[in-house]
């Protein structure tokens, strides 16, 4: 290039020079005007050069900058390590420029993604922390600042972690208050309460329809539900008592009055909840306050009734009384008997209220005794029933027609069969009610009482009576043998005619066709009297008037004797009527 411009500047040279000398330039001048150009020449050449000099230092100035720029987004990318670039090779500053320019172009596409991802993320951190604090007006995007410092993949993963987590703790909020949030609805549904004044206490936004991401999630929301479900489970609780008391007085109301089922059915919703539990009570408005007011309402509209019906009240439970003591066999307290009863009533001495409870301390008492009682009248129920069967086998042996073949005489055997057994296993039973009696006698230190009668004496005088009942038979059976021994030695002497076929009814005088024969004295039974009067049903409502007998006696071992003393008096009377000799018995 060299030889070029020296080339060009000698022909320049020489061509001037032509010039200078056809014109006729003396030397001087031409020395002088060569020492201008050299002078103008040498200043452009530095001018030049000073551009040259600028243009290298700001090269050199910007290739510093973005070295620094480099370096700085790499600190804070931290994506890159200066080390990894390519090795700088001595070149040109415009080829250092070319090389550093694209890295660190895409190093600021790689800033400005780091810096919308950090703050997306710091926004929804801000978001959700506002939440979770309750102050959700502080979520504006543009607010977020950005730490541009420090944009590396670590940071960004600490953040997103926190992120994570902020949204783990916010669906776990969200779902304890809509949790809560139902609970409290099923609460006010069930206690009838308004639902959306009872949330729109706690927050409003909790009874807004919609999305349910826009419910308040704070603390203070969640313990403002939790205090609005306490409250409500404690009036839930408090009205269920309530209800309850309502519906046992309604039960025990309509019970006195014999209420029909037409006037029950409005509440059968109430009374339902006696037999359920806290739990199992979910019905809709069941226990709302226009419930309870009806329910109260028919309450004291059935005491008012009560009042009026006082006296038949106390009637009819002195009546249930009666009946629950025949059944148990036992002696009803007398304070409040009914014509007592009603004149205390119609002198005002007494409250009907006062008397009626009374009246239903005794119900519970006597119910109290009667199931203590249980066992033992069970025993007693089988022995009567052996007793009558023993009756109804006497009588169906003195029964002349018992093995004819008419209809039913095989269920008649079968059941004197039966019979028959049973009254062997009278004996033992009477041993063990005695047995049973003396223990209750220790146990209690009172008497077991049958109708106001001892049992002990009852069951006592019928051991006696059955033995005396047993020496009579035997002392009737030896007294036959006597007459048919005298008999046969009378045939012997006057000798014996012929008599009639005997017919059934001939069976039953025994030797009665001969005219001297002793007939067959009355057999003793458990239904003849003195029977009658060996049993508890046959003492039964003798101390307290409630059942009338046509003889009235105290069942002692006396009066047992005196009946069997009639019995064989009668006994004696049939056969001094045939002009034989009594059983001595009769003597």
């Amino acid at each position: 290039m060299s030889i070029r411009m020296d080339t060009s500047c000698g022909v320049l040279l020489r061509e001037l020079q032509h010039i200078w000398d056809e014109m006729g330039e003396s030397e001087a001048e031409k020395d002088q005007m060569l020492v201008e150009l050299e002078r103008e020449c040498l200043e452009v050449y530095r001018r030049k050069v000073a551009e040259a000099s600028n243009a290298k230092a700001r090269l050199h100035q910007s290739l510093a900058a973005k070295e620094a720029e480099l370096a700085a987004l790499v600190a804070a990318v931290g994506d890159l390590d200066l080390h990894s670039l390519p090795e700088r090779r001595p070149s040109s500053l415009k080829e250092q420029l070319a090389l550093v320019t694209p890295l660190l172009e895409d190093l600021r596409m790689k800033r400005e993604e780091r810096v919308k991802q950090f703050g997306d993320i710091k926004a929804q951190i801000e978001k959700i922390s506002g939440e979770l604090s309750g102050y959700t007006d502080l979520n504006d995007k543009n607010a977020v600042t950005v730490d541009e410092h420090d944009l590396s993949l670590r940071k960004l993963n600490e953040y997103q972690l926190h992120l994570q987590s902020l949204q783990k703790e916010k669906s776990d909020r969200l779902h304890r208050v809509l949790e809560s949030v139902n609970e409290v609805h099923c609460l006010c549904a069930l206690l009838g309460v308004d639902f959306g004044e009872t949330v729109s206490e706690v927050h409003p936004s909790l009874h807004e329809a919609g999305n349910t991401q826009c419910k308040n999630i704070s603390n203070d929301t969640l313990v403002g539900l939790a205090q609005s479900i306490e409250k409500l489970k404690m009036e839930k609780k408090a009205r269920i008592q309530k209800l309850k008391d309502i519906a046992s007085s309604l039960f025990e109301l309509w019970n006195l009055m014999d209420t029909p089922e037409e006037e029950m059915m409005p509440f059968g919703r109430t009374t339902d909840i006696l037999g359920s539990s806290e739990s199992d009570i979910k019905d809709p408005g069941i226990l709302s306050s226009e419930i309870i007011k009806q329910a109260s309402e028919e309450v004291e509209r059935l005491s008012k009734l009560k009042a009026s019906r006082m006296k038949e009240l106390v009637l009819k439970r002195r009546l249930e009384l009666e009946e629950i003591c025949r059944k148990a066999h036992l002696e009803p307290d007398m304070s409040t008997a009914p014509e007592k009863s009603i004149a205390l009533i119609d002198s005002g001495i007494v409250d009907p209220s006062e008397l009626l409870a009374n009246i239903e301390a005794q119900i519970v008492k006597a119910k109290e005794e009667a199931l203590s009682r249980k066992e033992i009248m069970d025993r007693i129920d089988k022995w009567l029933a052996a007793c009558e069967e023993e009756k109804w086998l006497e009588d169906y042996n003195q029964d002349e027609n018992r093995y004819s073949a008419g209809r039913g005489a095989h269920l008649s055997l079968k059941r004197a069969e039966k019979a028959r057994i049973s009254v062997t296993k009278i004996p033992a039973m009477v041993d063990n009610l005695m047995h049973r009696t003396r223990a209750w006698k220790e146990e209690r230190d009172e008497y077991f009482l049958f109708d106001g009668v001892r049992l002990a004496s009852i069951l006592e005088d019928y051991v006696i009576t059955r033995q005396q009942k047993e020496e009579e038979r035997k002392r009737y059976r030896d007294q036959k043998k006597i007459q048919d021994l005298l008999l046969t030695e009378k045939e012997a002497i006057y000798g014996s005619k012929p008599s009639p076929k005997r017919t059934n009814g001939s069976k039953s005088n025994g030797i009665r066709a001969h005219g001297s024969s002793t007939p067959t004295p009355r057999r003793l039974s458990v239904g003849s009297a003195a029977s009658e009067m060996m049993t508890p049903r046959s003492l039964s409502g003798r101390q307290n008037g409630l059942f009338r007998e046509p003889r009235r006696m105290t069942a002692t071992p006396l009066n047992f004797v005196a009946l069997m003393k009639e019995d064989t008096m009668s006994v004696s009377s049939m056969c001094a009527s045939e002009s034989v000799s009594p059983p001595s018995t009769c003597s």
